[in-house]
């Protein structure tokens, strides 16, 4: 099986850039089953280049033409001629089976590709917000200009609730993850802080997370757990 660094999800075209990540969420999906919609997104290597990746990004691009063509030929009495400039992508999504920033090189070629091609289209990152811990410095004026908007999962009130429902592998992440929020917000990016709402029936104080995020200048949102994954 082929490394699938780029798939699609409900119309979005979506970059998976690595297995790796610095946390092991209770929630995760990627626990209960390897695929998104039928796309596997375990990889069977860890080993490729940007150049890869935005190969697989073109034959996604290209497939997106076929579909919008598609559709006007049943949507349209009279469809329009075919134009490339119809199948811009309104946003690409870096976010697979595991944590895009730890491939940050790759990330930011990837992006200044899309960037320089496709410039109206919209660049976001889900991430955990451990980067300028990894990288052991704030890595966030690196992106500006590159990436449109930051969604960092914040998943909990306090380092205690993070802890448990997220397992990072390292101390004070909490810290770090609200700090990383901050410098988007510091940076002028676009960010907002996530949690996800009603695992197992386990319910988040969303009024405080809400708080805590827009006291890092960030917008907040609720994300709804699928017991079934996509």
């Amino acid at each position: 099986m082929a490394n699938i660094l780029v798939y699609k999800l409900d119309g979005k075209i979506y970059i998976n850039l690595t297995n790796k990540c610095t946390n092991d969420c209770i929630f995760c999906l990627r626990k209960d089953k390897s695929d998104v919609k039928g796309q596997e997104l375990w990889l069977d290597s860890e080993e490729f280049s940007a150049k890869d990746v935005i190969k697989q990004l073109v034959e996604q691009l290209k497939s997106l033409k076929v579909e919008k063509f598609d559709n006007s030929l049943k949507n349209e009495t009279t469809p329009q001629p075919f134009s490339p400039s119809t199948s811009k992508p309104n946003e690409i999504i870096f976010c697979g089976y595991g944590e895009p920033m730890l491939k940050l090189d790759i990330l930011k070629e990837v992006a200044r590709y899309i960037k320089e091609k496709y410039p109206q289209t919209k660049i976001r990152v889900n991430t955990n917000g451990h980067a300028n811990y990894v990288y052991k410095r704030n890595v966030v004026p690196e992106l500006k200009g590159l990436i449109d908007e930051f969604s960092v999962s914040l998943n909990g009130e306090n380092s205690k609730e993070y802890d448990e429902l997220s397992q990072p592998v390292f101390d004070n992440a909490y810290e770090e993850v609200k700090n990383f929020i901050k410098a988007c917000s510091d940076e002028g990016i676009d960010v907002v802080a996530s949690v996800v709402e009603g695992y197992k029936g386990r319910h988040i104080n969303l009024e405080k997370c809400e708080k805590i995020a827009a006291d890092l200048g960030a917008k907040f949102r609720v994300r709804e757990w699928i017991p079934n994954g996509y």
